[in-house]
């Protein structure tokens, strides 16, 4: 692996088999060892889930992967089982400084965020209920504070605040970049009884509302699942019950799908709205203000 061409053949390799994971991964792949983050095609604006590392020295080598959705993969550009023994420990042992790399990073990340998440919480002030964002959405602050004219949102993982999702006048969402949403979620206070997990804040403001039990907002169907098992083993016999998006109009509703799953992984039950023909909508917010305006 001498050449130059060599080592661009090793660069188009690695890029090939991220991309067939990740997707497209922008601008150029650096092959220095260290780590590097992306905008996955998955990410919105501001968040950088995705990441590899690729040194060329030695048998060129790599690993790269989503923090978003939880895994990463190692590659190399040869077969490993062709290497002499010696060889390939030492290509391993390096691949392995490299996924400790990248996960000390991602943890330094966190704290960053974390740490970013309490400072603003601390300045900010409680929301004002006639944000334009609750007033298009007809729910209360409920505990929610204001930084200037943005909304914050906590994201705890049961022990303290890790994040923050930020909601601007214009209803667009942001996290603190590099912050823990995986696994967290945002709590609404409520009575004893059923307990309630959902996505968006304020699908479960809604439900928070019309119910009056606590509720969960994991944020996104991807993170329900995880949400719910990490409330079952806190609340071995409450009943739980997802409350999914009904996202009918994207193929394989995985809303609904997500909903399932989680609820089938805890033992509870799941429920999703349901819409006139017509209509449009996926949550249980659409509902609502649906019904406040008379059209269901």
């Amino acid at each position: 692996m001498s050449s130059p061409q060599t080592f661009n053949d090793a660069v188009s390799a690695f890029r090939s088999e991220a991309e067939s994971v990740l997707g497209a991964i922008p601008g150029q792949i650096h092959s220095d060892g260290e780590l590097h983050r992306f905008k996955t095609e998955h990410d919105k604006r501001g968040h950088l889930s995705g990441w590899y590392v690729l040194h060329l020295d030695g048998v060129p080598a790599g690993v790269f992967g989503d923090w978003k959705k939880g895994f990463s993969r190692t590659w190399c550009a040869v077969d490993r089982n062709s290497l002499p023994p010696a060889e390939r420990l030492a290509m391993e042992r390096h691949i392995q400084e490299q996924k400790a790399k990248a996960e000390e990073r991602r943890e330094k990340c966190r704290q960053e965020a974390a740490e970013k998440a309490k400072k603003l919480w601390s300045w900010a002030k409680p929301a004002d209920p006639a944000h334009p964002y609750l007033q298009a959405k007809k729910v209360d602050p409920a505990g929610l504070r204001q930084h200037g004219t943005t909304l914050l949102v906590p994201l705890t993982d049961g022990l303290s605040l890790v994040n923050l999702q930020r909601i601007f006048p214009d209803g667009s969402k942001r996290f603190l970049s590099g912050g823990r949403v995986s696994g967290c979620w945002s709590p609404l206070d409520g009575s004893d009884g059923f307990l309630y997990v959902c996505e968006g804040w304020a699908t479960g403001a809604t439900i928070r509302a019309v119910t009056g039990f606590q509720v969960a907002c994991a944020m996104n169907c991807g993170n329900l699942q995880q949400v719910a098992r990490t409330l079952r083993k806190r609340n071995p016999e409450r009943h739980i019950i997802i409350a999914g998006d009904n996202d009918r109009f994207t193929e394989g509703n995985p809303g609904k799908a997500s909903a399932i799953e989680a609820a089938r992984a805890v033992g509870g039950e799941w429920k999703i709205p349901d819409f006139p023909e017509g209509e449009k909508g996926t949550d249980y917010n659409d509902r609502y203000l649906l019904e406040l305006e008379g059209r269901l």
